[in-house]
């Protein structure tokens, strides 16, 4: 896999608007994460806990030490108990998460959660399976990921100058050592993202595309770029991906234009030309046909929802 790919994947969807959050499970009372749209992580410092989501047929039980990753945005809620029915609902506030009153045999899990966008899903994320659990027993007990998770759980009790900072950076260590692990265990016999990373000249085409998607990229070009004829890169890159060059690049801008939209307020002919269209005109058509939605009319939904406990934005 080429070096910095997934760092690029990371970065290019979004994945700096964050929150984390520490908290101490309550008897009787049920966290709920309005997550539709993100993707996040849980560590549990001390269990056990449960966790409940509708698309899961029951609860998944999660232990001292144990992580489970949320690849794309589910509605779910984390408890002490197996059942949800007569427990108390609290909504976890991600733009303010303040850890809950302490109780020193009480369990503690570590949440952290990312804005993120899943339309189109980029194709690393939508070969993910929804959720993964990471057990304790198959983590060395002093691997860099559960010495990161305990290192950042004591920043957030602490709460010293410079927390904020500390925090979010660990946080995003902490992200990046468990989509490590995934990606490890992912099997790479279907096509797939992790198949195409694999392939030397594949996973090279996949960064080019990454990496320079403003480019006015062609098929001959990248032929060229990654050193196979035209035909051979067409028929590799869909074998190991699944998926044609351009219309994985296509998906790459889409989700990259959505960021800009919502981060920045930059003229639609300048982000159009950011994500390797020539006028707005184009960029607004493939846009919509993608995603339902004009530029437009989806910044100005982002602009209505930005109050909403649901959304928060970049620090």
């Amino acid at each position: 896999m080429p070096t910095d790919l997934l760092t690029d994947v990371l970065r290019h969807n979004g994945l700096s608007a964050r929150k984390l959050a520490l908290s101490t499970m309550q008897p009787n009372l049920a966290l709920q994460f309005p997550c539709e749209r993100s993707v996040g992580v849980h560590v549990v410092l001390r269990g056990p806990i449960y966790l409940h989501a509708a698309d899961q047929p029951c609860a998944m039980t999660l232990a001292r030490g144990d992580m489970v990753l949320m690849a794309r945005g589910v509605p779910h809620a984390i408890s002490l108990s197996a059942e949800l029915t007569g427990q108390d609902q609290a909504y976890l506030d991600i733009r303010h998460a303040t850890d809950l009153p302490s109780q020193e045999q009480a369990a503690h899990v570590l949440s952290g959660v990312y804005q993120f966008w899943h339309t189109p899903l980029h194709p690393f994320f939508a070969e993910m399976p929804a959720w993964y659990v990471l057990h304790s027993e198959d983590l060395p007990r002093l691997s860099p990921l559960a010495m990161v998770s305990e290192l950042l759980a004591q920043e957030l009790r602490s709460i010293e100058p410079g927390s904020g900072i500390v925090t979010n950076g660990l946080l995003d260590v902490v992200f990046a050592y468990v989509m490590r692990e995934v990606v490890a265990r992912q099997a790479i016999d279907q096509p797939g993202w992790c198949q195409g990373a694999s392939d030397p000249q594949i996973g090279h085409v996949m960064a080019l595309l990454q990496e320079e998607m403003d480019s006015a990229w062609t098929l001959d070009e990248l032929a060229r770029r990654s050193g196979l004829s035209r035909t051979a890169l067409a028929g590799r890159f869909r074998a190991a991906t699944g998926d044609t060059p351009l219309n994985y690049l296509r998906t790459l801008r889409m989700q990259h234009a959505r960021q800009l939209l919502v981060e920045t307020s930059q003229p639609l002919d300048a982000i159009a030309g950011a994500v390797g269209y020539q006028d707005a005109f184009g960029f607004s058509k493939v846009f919509k046909r993608t995603t339902g939605l004009s530029p437009r009319a989806f910044r100005q939904q982002d602009a209505a929802e930005r109050a909403s406990p649901r959304r928060f934005l970049r620090d």
